[in-house]
């Protein structure tokens, strides 16, 4: 009768030490950059960034498993040129005065020994929902010194066909439809 309880302690103990393993990452806006590039005309790559984002990642590096939900504030668009974010944001492009977030988001990860690979999920943007993968190029965590907490994070990229999510503004008069994407992210442990 003594073995029971014993059995279902060293049970708990174990499914605790499995769920331990898991652990959420805070998105450091002052270290995560998503920015865009695209040729123009096909002579001179034309790029551009996101000023405003918002997320976090989980990751379980024991199970190979994890999650991320990136969310990006379209209005913060910057080119460097005020007349053509002003562009961007119109309904020809990201239409933001009715859709002023896309969102990416990843319940598949891919490792290479502890290290994430491939990120796989969707992406929401003029409000359709299609499948990204993101692929890193870099990858790494390390003790944060000033802050004292684990911090990990990344090189990501894709490209994507920006008519698939009904973006199609000057396709047909040459303008590209596939816009390289990039994201350095940086994301700190929560306790």
């Amino acid at each position: 009768m003594m073995m029971k309880p014993l059995i279902c302690a060293a049970l708990f103990a174990v499914t605790g030490l499995a769920q331990a393993e898991s652990a959420t990452y805070n998105i450091d806006p002052n270290h995560t950059f998503v920015t865009f590039e695209s040729k123009h005309f096909n002579t001179s790559t034309l790029r551009g960034r996101f000023d405003k984002k918002d997320g976090s990642v989980t990751i379980d590096r024991a199970a190979k498993t994890g999650k991320a939900e990136i969310t990006i504030d379209v209005t913060s668009v910057d080119t460097g040129v005020p007349l053509l974010d002003k562009h961007l944001k119109s309904k020809d492009f990201f239409d933001a005065d009715n859709n002023g977030s896309a969102k990416f988001v990843a319940d598949k990860f891919s490792f290479n020994g502890d290290k994430i690979s491939e990120a796989y999920g969707t992406l929401t943007m003029l409000g359709k929902t299609m499948p990204v993968t993101l692929k890193a190029t870099n990858f790494n965590c390390y003790e944060n010194p000033m802050l004292k907490r684990e911090t990990c994070g990344g090189d990501f990229e894709t490209t994507i066909m920006r008519s698939q999510w009904g973006m199609d503004y000057g396709v047909a008069k040459g303008l590209p439809d596939d816009i390289h994407l990039l994201i350095q992210i940086e994301a700190i442990k929560q306790q």
